[in-house]
């Protein structure tokens, strides 16, 4: 575990990472877009990691759900682990040539890997790759991510396509919860021996799925 970078050691024994959006009280009562704020724990309910999102008023008004940000990961002692950046691009099938494509910094400043959006006419699609971007793995979403009082899950693939070793899922919060605010529940589902590097991109993986498919206030109906 030494050669882990700091910070990401306890990703190490994890095979299940719980992301908790935090309810903004602003944002329930005016419907006005403010700044994510995210716990990430463990499968017993234990906070590992909080993160926030850092972008401008400008993009989360008027670009959302294509905005540009950088949310910070820090572990429970305050220490910035984990910095995810996703830069202002396409969120359409129509722009194949301008798709999304995420980074995932750990520690802050060295690249641990990348998330890329792969053009498809009907499904979600994504790679992980590491940090010299070499394909690691395939994320593939379903035909309809508005589920209907049911999680929606994005298989983890090998890159055959054909094995499922993990899922990202988006968990049915509640009638309340998702019709008055855009709070997220998600789990993520990986083999425990998973290259913690990738399972940081994994989590980088998720914030992007989020922004993607699960902004609206409607989502999960």
């Amino acid at each position: 575990t030494h050669n882990l970078p700091p910070g990401l050691e306890y990703l190490n024994q994890l095979d299940q990472i719980i992301i908790h959006q935090q309810v903004e009280l602003l944002e329930a009562i005016l419907g006005t877009e403010t700044s994510s704020k995210y716990e990430i724990k463990n499968h017993l309910g234990q906070r590992v990691y909080f993160a926030v999102e850092e972008n401008g008023c400008f993009d989360r008004q008027l670009c959302s759900p294509m905005r540009a940000f950088t949310i910070r990961i820090a572990d429970n002692a305050g220490r910035e682990v984990i910095r995810v950046i996703r830069p202002l691009r396409c969120n359409s099938c129509c722009f194949p040539c301008f798709l999304q494509e995420l980074e995932v910094q750990s520690p802050p400043g060295t690249i641990a890997g990348y998330v890329v959006q792969n053009w498809d006419p009907f499904l979600p699609k994504f790679t992980i790759q590491n940090q010299s971007k070499e394909d690691v793995l395939k994320i593939i979403g379903p035909y309809a991510t508005c589920g209907c009082f049911e999680d929606v899950d994005f298989e983890v693939k090998a890159l055959n396509e054909m094995t499922t070793i993990g899922k990202i899922s988006k968990y049915w919060s509640g009638f309340v919860n998702n019709v008055f605010t855009n709070t997220a529940n998600f789990g993520i589902q990986v083999p425990v021996d998973l290259d913690v590097r990738i399972k940081a991109v994994m989590i980088g993986a998720c914030f992007l799925i989020d922004l993607m498919f699960f902004e609206n206030s409607l989502d999960g109906l």
